[in-house]
């Protein structure tokens, strides 16, 4: 790794959080402007518990320090040799103040389904290899005493139960080039734990020009499982290859598809269904908005976080949403348990709809990006033209 000195870094933007439901404090990373070999930094200036809003990556920090990582590819061979597979992304981490005593690394078991007793940390360096056993696993994080520096990442046993693990469906747009009205839908099924900045800036360097449609895109999904995606509308001008995929739980290097939807007209909207073909049990089910659909894909795509988006476009929802899509707003938010009861009650009695819409986006945006995220997605459902307007889709 390059030195922190020699790198410009600029601020980044925070993506999908991890939170921890312990003590911690939450910060932005700065990044490198090199989209080829992009490091982040976090400056510490008193000692505590500090999370990553980009990686999920916790650190334990004893003292003031300077931390630079990076995410970096796996050695599969490596890991092979001693019956290990990835169960998270490789971070190489430095600090010249030596001044991180414990690693907290995210990860995607579920607990209660003992999957999370097969994990471990692989300790990578120039000398080898070396595996160590978790200090503690909360529902989210792996966490790891260390005393030194290099590349760390969350492994599993190559012969542990294929029990489900979360995971995110996302989704990649490329839009129809006049006079051909042929577009494209990539479906990606990842581990939760990947991170987003990266398989955004790994898709753009792949494919170019493509659009990621932001949208509330969490499941539980089983490693080796195979799975369906069905459309609806369901006729000959749209086309899911393959008809069957396989969950890959450990891809954190390559972001390719596992199902293309092949559009041959213009479509403003689509419903998607991932189904398990063992037991046609759906997993992930949306209701997809082609039009005008997405943010560009990379980097820049990231300048504005959910909730971000909500403070931007504050007074703007405030004055603009009419009352009954607020109502009906209102009521999918609920039914989704974003607001709780007491929060329905209080909107509930609120006469005056500029207070009541003041009141739902203060609210939803102090409660983070998964929140506003689902937000987002219900106004789109109820008001695609006014989420429009908002720059919401």
């Amino acid at each position: 790794m390059t030195s922190a000195e020699n790198k410009t870094f600029t601020r980044a933007s925070s993506l999908p959080d991890l939170l921890l439901k312990t003590s911690c404090e939450q910060f932005t990373p700065d990044f490198t402007a090199d989209e080829d070999d992009e490091a982040y930094r976090f400056q510490c200036f008193c000692p505590g518990l500090y999370q990553c809003s980009v990686t999920g990556l916790v650190f334990h920090m004893e003292q003031e320090g300077d931390v630079v990582y990076r995410t970096v590819p796996w050695n599969r061979k490596l890991l092979f040799q001693h019956h290990k597979q990835p169960a998270g992304p490789l971070f190489d981490i430095k600090c010249e103040q030596q001044s991180v005593c414990q690693l907290h690394l995210p990860h995607t078991e579920i607990r209660s389904t003992g999957g999370a007793d097969f994990l471990s940390v692989a300790h990578v360096n120039d000398e080898g290899i070396e595996f160590i056993g978790p200090h503690k696993v909360t529902e989210t994080h792996v966490v790891i005493n260390i005393s030194g520096f290099s590349a760390f990442g969350n492994v599993k046993d190559e012969d542990c139960p294929p029990d489900p693990v979360r995971a995110l469906v996302l989704l990649f747009y490329r839009l129809p080039v006049d006079p051909d009205l042929t577009s494209l839908l990539n479906v990606l099924l990842l581990p939760k734990n990947v991170v987003l900045r990266d398989v955004l800036r790994t898709r753009k360097k792949l494919v170019g020009d493509e659009r990621y449609i932001e949208m509330s895109p969490h499941c539980k999904l089983h490693p080796q499982q195979e799975y369906t995606l069905s459309t609806c509308p369901e006729d000959d001008s749209v086309l899911v290859e393959p008809t069957k995929a396989e969950f890959d739980c450990d891809d954190y290097d390559n972001y390719f598809p596992s199902f293309q939807v092949n559009l041959e007209k213009i479509m403003k909207h689509i419903k998607l269904c991932l189904r398990d073909s063992s037991s046609s049990h759906s997993v992930w089910e949306r209701r997809v908005c082609l039009s005008s659909s997405g943010r560009p894909c990379g980097p820049s795509a990231l300048n504005l976080p959910p909730n971000e988006r909500l403070s931007a476009s504050r007074s703007s929802f405030i004055d603009g949403i009419s009352g009954p899509v607020l109502k009906c707003l209102l009521d999918k938010l609920f039914e989704k348990t974003v607001i709780t009861d007491s929060e329905r009650e209080s909107a509930d009695e609120m006469p005056n709809k500029r207070d009541k819409a003041r009141f739902v986006i203060d609210t939803v945006r102090k409660k983070g990006e998964a929140a506003s995220s689902e937000m987002i997605e219900a106004l789109c459902e109820v008001d695609p033209f006014f989420c429009e307007h908002l720059g919401w889709m």
